[in-house]
């Protein structure tokens, strides 16, 4: 079911920025003389602030590829391994245990290969290694996620800072042409205003569900792994 979700928004992230610039440039109206909205337009209306969140799009959809593939459960704590490190334990071979550890390192092994050293001390001992090799593990994880937060919180912030660019630019118009301008004079600035603000609500929609999807996932990975090494 998560792994249908995920898919979903990869797909969202990459075909919805380009199917919304072909979308203006086949559904807007055409006034007689005026020039087509195309695609090759709506992206150069976006500038170089355009660009930026063409970038931060690309890099979004990369770590949502990533995160799909690193964070399983089934790759974060392999049941065939789980079921080798048991059999170590109830054979009573604990430097095999953490040697078989120290050789397939995850979250799984590092948090067992934490809390096998403390088998002489006492279980308070044992306990607390474990749970503060949990708590970094989990720390890990959530920093990797953490990323498609800054994504998500940065792209419209950059598409508001191209609206301004572009109203801006509009109002300069105005001034120079002492409140006489022509709107097609003015079309530039808020079309780049426009654009630079849908690039950056593209981004940041899908962005922000796969970050809340990723996040309930490493919890909940955090607390059955926990429970597996307990």
């Amino acid at each position: 079911m998560f792994s249908k979700k995920v898919t979903l928004v990869c797909l969202v992230a990459f075909v919805l920025f380009f199917a919304s610039g072909l979308a203006l440039s086949q559904d807007a109206p055409k006034a007689p003389g005026a020039e087509s909205v195309t695609l090759g337009k709506i992206f150069k209306d976006g500038g170089a602030i355009g660009w930026v969140i063409v970038g931060l799009s690309v890099i979004g959809l990369a770590l949502i590829i990533s995160d799909f593939v690193e964070m399983r459960k089934e790759k974060l704590a392999p049941p065939d391994l789980i079921e080798e490190i048991e059999a170590l334990f109830e054979a009573g071979e604990y430097q095999e245990a953490i040697e078989l550890c120290e050789a397939e390192p995850n979250f799984f092994t590092n948090i067992v290969a934490a809390g096998l050293p403390k088998l002489n001390a006492s279980f308070e001992a044992m306990e607390k290694a474990l749970e503060e090799m949990v708590e970094e593990e989990a720390l890990k994880l959530h920093t990797k996620v953490g990323w498609l937060s800054f994504i998500a919180a940065v792209a419209p912030m950059l598409g508001l800072l191209g609206t301004v660019a572009g109203m801006i630019q509009a109002f300069k118009v105005i001034a120079a042409t002492k409140g006489q301008a022509d709107p097609s004079q003015l079309s530039d600035g808020i079309s780049g205003a426009l654009v630079t603000t849908m690039f950056g609500l593209i981004v940041a929609i899908p962005v922000t569900f796969s970050f809340t999807l990723f996040r309930n996932k490493v919890v909940k990975i955090t607390i059955e792994i926990s429970a597996i090494v307990q």
